[in-house]
């Protein structure tokens, strides 16, 4: 068998603790190591001190530059076999040069989630208009599912994204693969070393602040549900936790509310576990949210939104409650809050969901299954995404000259301040 190189070209450097995609891109990484792929990360974003040191896994770590042809070096010396592109904007950027450097690359995109679809419901929401499909017709739509097209092959973390992608845009599903959370199951004595309901106190919110739908249910919480809450539960408090805390993320403490702002959590799970309900009322999104799965495998029910619900709990019942207007989240918080039998539900449902839904050795096994099928013939899978190669043509026509001129304008700039 020939040897296996996987280069991820990272929108961002990943920090799991941080965000649920950092949390996934490291699920994928670890699927690709365990079948003993190289595996290079390569990012033109900075170095975070939050990141994840893949060198102690035995990655090679490279930053690289867009608009520099220093990148087409390093893929000649590299020559990949496999291709991750983490974020269609990563595929815009150095799609054209992996192909004209290393066609036979299988590329593959990691949407992560469907941002056409995240900006789509964030736009209905700033215009406080139901959302309707006239929504999702947009540029940032056309340029993502582009990518997608000019990709072998798309992971897509939700069964409705997939759906949407399928039924709504009339991709190929030859094109797109389900891949969710990979999680391990959760077995007897994990549960049973988890806090009981009476040793739990406390409501608890988790997110990364740098992501709009995170901010905007903080905001919602603070401004309307908290208070309902806080009224008929005065001892209770809300602990606010999430990576990038702003000053106007600063600003939402008060003590005296008990709307408690604490910053990054070192271990998710270590501090939901210790709550007994999740707030998670998300008013957009899309994807997978990553704060639920480590409310179920804490053991902590929750409470969110439809969207917030979206893609996670398939035909199982919810671990909590799902209500949409600020008056019914509280309410439904108090009950969840107040009633062990009906908390002990919840949590049951939501180690039944990570269960029966996240199985890391079923998808695991399909993933590579589908792979397989494309390493022995990916030149008729190209012929039959006709589409995808016209995109590729002019994609590699415009951005190869836009790109070229970008580097050739630097190149002239820093020789004019010498």
């Amino acid at each position: 068998m020939c040897h296996s190189k996987l280069l991820i070209i990272g929108f961002v450097w990943p920090e799991p603790n941080s965000s649920a995609a950092g949390g996934r891109m490291m699920q994928i990484i670890d699927l690709f190591l365990k079948k003993k792929f190289e595996v290079i990360y390569a990012s033109p974003a900075k170095f975070s001190e939050n990141a994840e040191n893949l060198e102690d896994l035995g990655i090679t770590q490279k930053q690289i530059q867009v608009n520099d042809s220093s990148f087409d070096e390093f893929l000649i010396e590299e020559q990949p076999t496999h291709v991750l592109f983490d974020r269609f904007m990563m595929e815009e950027q150095f799609g054209w040069r992996i192909a004209e450097q290393c066609p036979e690359a299988m590329r593959i995109l990691d949407t992560e989630d469907l941002h056409f679809l995240r900006k789509a419901r964030q736009q209905a929401y700033k215009d406080k208009k139901t959302f309707k499909k006239k929504y999702l017709y947009t540029d940032i739509a056309k340029r993502e599912i582009a990518s997608i097209l000019r990709c072998d092959l798309s992971l897509i973390i939700s069964k409705s994204e997939m759906d949407l992608l399928v039924n709504e845009f009339k991709v190929q599903k030859s094109l797109l693969l389900y891949l969710p959370f990979l999680l391990k199951p959760l077995k007897t004595n994990d549960v049973e070393n988890l806090p009981n309901f009476d040793a739990r106190q406390h409501f608890i919110s988790i997110g990364n602040f740098l992501h709009a739908p995170n901010w905007d249910k903080t905001l919602f919480l603070k401004e309307e549900i908290w208070p309902l809450i806080k009224k008929e539960l005065p001892e209770a408090e809300l602990h606010v936790y999430g990576a990038y805390t702003s000053q106007k993320v600063e600003q939402l403490h008060s003590a005296k509310q008990g709307f408690l702002i604490k910053g990054r959590a070192p271990n998710a799970i270590d501090a939901i576990k210790q709550a007994k309900v999740l707030l998670g009322p998300l008013r957009f999104g899309a994807g997978l949210k990553g704060k639920f799965i480590d409310a179920m495998q804490a053991g902590t029910p929750s409470i969110t939104t439809t969207v917030g619900a979206e893609g996670l709990c398939g035909d199982f019942p919810w671990c909590g409650e799902i209500a949409n207007s600020a008056e019914e989240i509280a309410k439904q918080a108090i009950l969840l809050y107040k009633m062990p039998k009906r908390w002990k539900i919840a949590q049951r449902n939501g180690f039944n969901i990570i269960n029966k839904r996240f199985q890391r050795k079923v998808f695991a096994a399909n993933f590579f299954k589908r792979l397989k099928k494309l390493e022995q013939d990916l030149n008729l899978h190209r012929q039959q995404n006709f589409t995808g190669q016209v995109l590729m043509h002019h994609t590699t026509q415009s951005t190869k000259y836009m790109s070229l001129w970008i580097e050739s304008k630097n190149k002239n700039t820093s020789k004019e301040s010498i």
